[in-house]
């Protein structure tokens, strides 16, 4: 019998992917186009289906290896209509006539072209939220290549273009116009076609034999192969849960053991919505999902009552801005340190670079030299430019310096990232922010531009204030309140001298920052601040 030894298809763009799930027990029959083992990558859970019909004779892999591009996978016997007919010898009984054997072309290896269906699907857009389709950017038989836009999705907070991670034939558009898709869901079906580097015997037709009263042996048929257990043991971590990255980085923000969660999703799957169930579950039942005190719920008021009311839903990033502040201010034991910074020097430099910010076509504000000092202070306090690990065990030391801004925008709160501060100049971070700032306020920015922060900058100095305490955006451990400055008489140990004084407010999360790191990052923060030379060193 013939042997078809399926391999890994092509994976969309990632290098190794892990396995899953085994669909078929060793000695079971599959259907082609049957699943057969289940992949998994950082962005998506990928089906690989058998290309033909047969019994599993043995899987080359096993539940958590990590495969590439071409690793074969199974090894597949061929059903008795898919696979090369055996010659069937005529008994010699006494000297007869040979039977008539038509001449056949000898078999030839050739290499295996796999043609699986697969799926397109949404990539992790950092929220649980479903997004409304705004445009369908190809037709059923378009040939596309890997990054081609499939659609292109809108909500609140930004435009984003979905491209495909395959290169093949699209058989099928899923989506339409207007649906709301979330990360996960299915876009379109395409026709991927890959070359297996195993050679395979080409199919050939059985011989023709001529017919003769001899008879042939009858052949005994194969006995079949007792099918093996493929049950998975008992979960008794997180770690075991059977659910994607997106959902476990997830649980783990909330502080939820998805061994307790019921999956909901193919073969009890956990999904996000299954996570936000439990933990609604648990409030409403006085329990506790994140591991605090249970905290009692604000009772209803009827506010129609005392008056005339409007009623105004909130918008999806009000809505996640709530739930990231409640979420932070709830799981990191905040404080607040606050001190003021004599910026008398910057602000003279800084309008002196007024001119030449006119012929650039940047205009330099307050706000890029703050970003600066920021990333100078985390270079030199590397206490702050950590993160907390999902086990409580360890912490993440990060060897970039990104900085986060907090943007006020007519849709709420949004906080894009300016990457890499701490090897740009202040034109690059200037043309940055600006850059930034209006594509938050135009609803344009991308997920990508608000992702990957070390470090938050929330400034209230346009607006006002004396002093705010700023919520820390977890997972990060640190964030700067910069309110209004203003002319102060500071002694110079002879007399007042008038001074401009920026109000600064540093919130830390005390379970990585104790007082004195904080008091040295403030202190080098103020330093840098008062004396800009200080930055080039």
């Amino acid at each position: 019998m013939a042997i078809e030894i399926v391999t890994v298809p092509d994976l969309g763009g990632a290098e190794t992917v892990d396995v899953i799930e085994l669909c078929v027990a060793v000695g079971g029959s599959v259907e082609q186009e049957e699943s057969l083992v289940v992949l998994e990558s950082d962005k998506a859970t990928m089906d690989v289906p058998s290309p033909v019909q047969g019994v599993v004779t043995k899987y080359l892999v096993a539940d958590g290896d990590s495969v590439k591009i071409g690793d074969p996978i199974a090894e597949i016997e061929l059903s008795a209509d898919a696979t090369v007919a055996e010659e069937v010898p005529v008994a010699a009984e006494e000297p007869q006539a040979e039977p008539e054997i038509k001449a056949q072309p000898p078999q030839q290896k050739q290499a295996a072209t796999l043609s699986t269906e697969q799926f397109a699907l949404v990539p992790d857009m950092g929220s649980d939220d479903k997004v409304e389709v705004i445009e369908i950017a190809v037709a059923v038989g378009d040939q596309i290549e890997e990054g081609d836009t499939l659609l292109v999705l809108e909500s609140d907070k930004a435009t984003m273009d979905v491209p495909s991670t395959q290169t093949g034939t699209i058989k099928e558009i899923i989506a339409k116009e207007g649906d709301k898709l979330g990360t996960g869901d299915k876009v379109a079906l395409l026709e991927v076609t890959t070359n297996s580097a195993e050679a395979v015997d080409a199919a050939a037709p059985q011989p023709q034999v001529a017919e003769t009263p001899a008879q042939a042996p009858q052949v005994e048929p194969p006995k079949p192969v007792a099918p093996q257990s493929t049950s998975a043991p008992v979960a008794a971590t997180s770690n075991d849960a059977y659910a994607g990255p997106a959902v476990r980085l997830f649980a783990r923000e909330l502080g939820v053991d998805l061994t307790k969660v019921s999956g909901t999703g193919p073969k009890g799957r956990i999904q996000k919505d299954d996570v936000n169930n439990y933990v609604k579950s648990a409030l409403q039942s006085g329990s506790n999902a994140s591991g605090g005190a249970g905290i009692p719920q604000v009772p209803a008021v009827d506010f129609s009552q005392f008056g005339p009311i409007e009623t105004v839903k909130l918008s999806k990033i009000q809505k996640i801005t709530a739930q990231n502040m409640q979420r932070n201010w709830l799981n990191v034991p905040h404080v607040t340190q606050f001190d003021d910074a004599d910026i008398t020097d910057v602000e003279a430099f800084r309008k002196f670079l007024k001119a030449e910010g006119e012929k650039r076509g940047i205009k330099v504000t307050p706000v890029a030299f703050i970003i600066k000092a920021i990333a100078a202070s985390l270079a030199a306090n590397p206490e702050f430019n950590r993160s907390l690990a999902g086990d409580g065990e360890n912490y993440i030391q990060k060897q970039y310096i990104n900085v986060g801004m907090a943007v006020d925008t007519p849709r709420g709160l949004m906080v894009p990232v300016i990457k890499d501060a701490d090897k740009k100049g202040i034109w690059d971070i200037s043309a940055d922010i600006i850059t930034l700032a209006t594509s938050a306020r135009e609803g344009k920015l991308k997920p990508s531009d608000m992702q990957g922060g070390c470090f938050t900058l929330s400034s209230l100095g346009a607006i006002g204030g004396n002093g705010f305490t700023p919520i820390v955006n977890s997972p990060e451990v640190g964030i700067l309140g910069v309110s209004k400055s203003q002319i102060k008489p500071i002694w110079d140990g002879a007399e007042f001298q008038p001074k401009l004084m920026l109000p600064l407010a540093l919130s830390y999360d005390h379970r990585v920052i104790n007082g004195g790191d904080a008091g040295r990052f403030m202190t080098y923060l103020v330093k840098i601040l008062s004396d800009i030379r200080y930055m080039t060193l």
